[in-house]
């Protein structure tokens, strides 16, 4: 029996996106209790270069919702990246599920073979198959956001773990 695409992407993304959900909870908790200003938290960094939790989150969603878009052959839905609050980012998130519980599994029939042009029209446009941009790009990249938002809560002390950052499985 093989694994479908749907199978391979939307569950396993429904999962982590609930786990950030979870995550971002505890983390507004943390804040509270301790009396930490949520916005040192929101725009933690793990380095200079990188994106603070804030923006993580965001592209996390963006991967969330254009990995089974593109799969589906569906148009990816644009957002405005205008989040600022725990509250703001947990909208983003159940915005993010809404939509991918809104796809027909039928739609991913033969999305292992189907074309998936990454940045069209510029110097960086790249085709790959369904298969290729699953497994070596779109799942790299979404868990990489999804790691790092959890890794920079965890370095700033918010008490989670494995178990958080896998959720429910």
């Amino acid at each position: 029996m093989s694994l479908s695409m749907y199978d391979a992407s939307v569950p396993v993304i429904k999962q982590m996106l609930a786990s950030l959900s979870d995550v971002l909870a505890k983390a507004e908790a943390h804040a509270l209790e301790k009396k930490i200003d949520p916005v040192a938290l929101l725009q933690a960094r793990l380095s200079p270069d990188m994106f603070p939790l804030t923006r993580q989150v965001q592209v996390a969603c963006d991967f969330g919702k254009s990995i089974p878009a593109r799969l589906a052959g569906l148009d990816v839905p644009a957002y405005d990246d205008s989040e600022q609050t725990f509250a703001d980012l947990q909208a983003r998130i159940a915005r993010t599920l809404a939509f991918i519980d809104g796809i027909d599994p039928a739609g991913f029939d033969g999305s292992e073979d189907r074309q998936i042009v990454l940045r069209p029209g510029t110097p960086k446009e790249r085709s790959l198959g369904g298969r290729a941009y699953l497994l070596g790009y779109g799942l790299p990249q979404f868990f990489f956001h999804v790691t790092t938002a959890y890794a920079l809560l965890r370095h700033n002390g918010v008490g989670i773990g494995k178990k958080d950052y896998m959720g429910a499985y």
